[in-house]
């Protein structure tokens, strides 16, 4: 039994056609309803010429969010670590004693 799934989504007044596998189904209706708030709030506050400068606006604003949380993760894990090193020598410091 295959688990794939066909799908039209609806971004900037044009379908595309996909075929999915059905647990991303969820994920990929909720990123296309972003992007049309998106694409709706671009074009209500700046003055845009085309689809393609709103979609292109849009790219940068999701990839910027990607790597933002990409930067924050990384500076939460060195954090993570740097305090278990702490542990780890205050462990050690007790074990020698």
């Amino acid at each position: 039994m295959s688990d794939s799934l066909k799908i039209k989504l609806s971004i900037a007044d044009r379908v595309y056609p996909l075929t999915i596998k059905s647990h991303q189904e969820e994920g990929l209706r909720k990123a296309a309803k972003k992007i049309e708030a998106m694409i709706k709030q671009f074009e209500q506050s700046y003055a845009v010429r085309d689809k393609q400068d709103v979609l292109a606006m849009c790219a940068l604003q999701f990839a910027a969010q990607t790597e933002q949380k990409s930067i924050d993760n990384q500076s939460e894990v060195e954090l993570a670590e740097e305090k278990l090193r702490s542990l780890n020598e205050l462990l050690q410091q007790h074990l020698t004693t």
